[in-house]
């Protein structure tokens, strides 16, 4: 794995802090990839990235142990995997939009709705990808990280009924989306 980037720090502290980081979330992280990418050796090579992100950032890092410090190195273990599926679903370049039903089922833009009427947890992802910023952090704080919304609150610096707010309207545009592409992946998953 990323070993060599604990001998390139200039600080004994900075050295064991990244160390820290690397024992204790190396598997949360893999998780999180394997999550998206379904492939462990691809997971791996999302997470090697993500820690190459995360020594790149470590000065950020106050507290490597707080919610707001986890919720960083998930989001840049998720990005990563994010960003190797699109490149490698770039790559493939496979039709699998004729597959797509004509019926959408009523989500309400919940996400656990949708994984469980036929929404693969990759076609979910690639829509949160596009919602703008604020709403796709709220969103996979809630839902990929599922922190409660005071932590969401303390994390982004935003009041509670922000957060509420905020979230709401993530989940009205994500249903929006599924909405006007026509995406009703009811039984795609079983036809993959």
């Amino acid at each position: 794995m990323i070993i060599a980037y604990v001998l390139a720090f200039s600080s004994e502290s900075d050295r064991d802090k990244f160390d820290l980081v690397f024992q204790k979330y190396r598997n949360l992280l893999l998780h999180k990839a394997y999550g998206i990418l379904k492939d462990p050796f691809l997971a791996e090579d999302a997470v090697s990235e993500a820690f190459l992100r995360i020594y790149k950032n470590m000065g950020k890092v106050d507290d490597p142990l707080s919610n707001q410090s986890i919720a960083f190195f998930v989001t840049i273990a998720e990005n990563a995997a994010l960003t190797m599926y699109k490149k490698s679903a770039r790559d493939k370049s496979e039709a699998a939009d004729a597959d797509v039903l004509d019926n959408i089922p009523d989500t309400d833009g919940n996400p656990e709705t949708l994984v469980v009427s036929g929404m693969a947890a990759d076609d979910i992802y690639s829509l949160v990808d596009r919602l703008n910023a604020k709403y796709k952090q709220v969103f996979l704080l809630k839902y990929a990280h599922d922190c409660s919304i005071r932590d969401i609150a303390g994390i982004l610096d935003m009041t509670e009924g922000n957060v509420t707010v905020t979230l709401h309207r993530a989940r009205n545009a994500l249903k929006k989306m599924i909405d006007k592409e026509g995406l009703a992946f009811y039984g795609r998953a079983a036809a993959r």
